[in-house]
């Protein structure tokens, strides 16, 4: 069951967290920070007649109420802002039904987005039959019934209230059960978004996970829009932010770059410079602040690294698009108050 500890009253008294009887029986991991409660869910010290149970409360809980096909070996769940985030993985061939029956008794008013992290998986609903490659994903609606079938899978689920996603239930509609590829466009933003999340669900507490939820169900929107052919029905924030995820993404990629520009990153995106620069303006940044800001967080990750610790610093400088040492070294320096050859020797 995804949990968050209370927050401290003003006696001073400490944060807890609530745990169902059969959390505990099975033993799940929890880790704590910033309040955020990621729990890891096995069924190992479970008597195996006892595990169907469990693992039908804990997706229950998790997701929604399902049937279970086969139980999966492994859950990861926590929450990021307004979206739910689970890993499942099995070893071998299961699935889950949601009935009408399902949803008569619990109709929370939910999507979800199953990404498909590793195996094969097909997806049925409204008629339709998905079948997923590793990185793809694709949309369910919680409120109608569904059907997963699972082989040797790693599934990322991202849950979230249908009401958030800018998009008439008869458009949603449309784009369920149809593959979302995982390797161009925006859905390849949402796809790598969604699994690397579960991987920093402890990271992700307050007004960061916030943003981050956001920034999912802003990126999920904009690519079901240009599917349907319906861009024009997004509010214009949730255009802004989409757009400047998929700029960020863009610049993430080409950090090592020293030629990467306003101008080469505002001609990619089909925009103006101006509008470009405008687009940071409201982040409070700039193009090459964020630019240089990330160059130097990669170098400094680099750098207190013991795998590279034979690496001159310099040639750090060159891969992340520095490759003037002096000017490397000044905004090093500016930014964490020392040069980066100082830096590694205290480190």
């Amino acid at each position: 069951m995804i949990a968050r500890c209370c927050a401290p009253n003003s006696s001073g008294a400490g944060s807890g967290s609530r745990t169902s009887h059969s959390e505990s029986a099975a033993r799940g991991v929890f880790k704590v920070q910033c309040c955020v409660v990621t729990v890891v869910h096995t069924a190992d010290d479970l008597p195996v007649a006892a595990r169907s149970d469990y693992w039908r409360h804990v997706i229950g809980e998790t997701i929604v109420p399902l049937d279970p096909i086969e139980y999966p070996d492994r859950l990861v769940a926590g929450e990021v802002g307004a979206i739910r985030v689970g890993e499942m993985t099995a070893g071998g061939t299961g699935g889950a039904k949601r009935t009408a029956a399902h949803i008569r008794r619990s109709d929370p008013d939910l999507l979800k987005i199953d990404v498909l992290a590793a195996g094969r998986g097909v997806i049925e609903q409204g008629g339709r039959s998905v079948a997923l490659e590793p990185g793809d994903f694709t949309l369910v609606d919680l409120s109608r019934p569904a059907h997963w079938m699972m082989d040797s899978a790693r599934v990322v689920a991202v849950t979230f209230p249908a009401a958030l996603l800018p998009l008439r239930r008869d458009e949603a509609a449309r784009v369920t059960a149809v593959r979302i590829r995982g390797d161009r466009g925006p859905g390849a933003l949402v796809s790598s978004l969604a699994r690397q999340l579960v991987h920093h669900l402890d990271d992700c507490g307050g007004a960061e996970g916030t943003r981050l939820g956001t920034a999912v169900l802003d990126l999920l929107g904009a690519g079901l829009a240009a599917r349907l052919d319906r861009a024009d029905r997004l509010p214009s924030g949730s255009r802004r932010r989409a757009l400047l995820a998929r700029i960020r993404a863009f610049i993430e990629e080409r950090l090592a770059d020293p030629g990467l520009t306003p101008g080469s990153i505002a001609a990619a995106h089909f925009i103006s410079v101006r509008y470009l620069h405008k687009l940071f303006e409201a982040e409070q940044s700039t193009v090459a602040g964020w630019i240089r800001r990330r160059r130097l967080e990669r170098c400094r990750r680099d750098m207190l690294d013991p795998a590279l610790a034979g690496e001159p610093v310099a040639a750090i400088g060159i891969r992340w698009g520095l490759p003037d040492p002096g000017h490397f070294s000044r905004v090093f320096k500016a930014a964490y108050g020392m040069p980066p050859g100082e830096f590694r020797r205290r480190s």
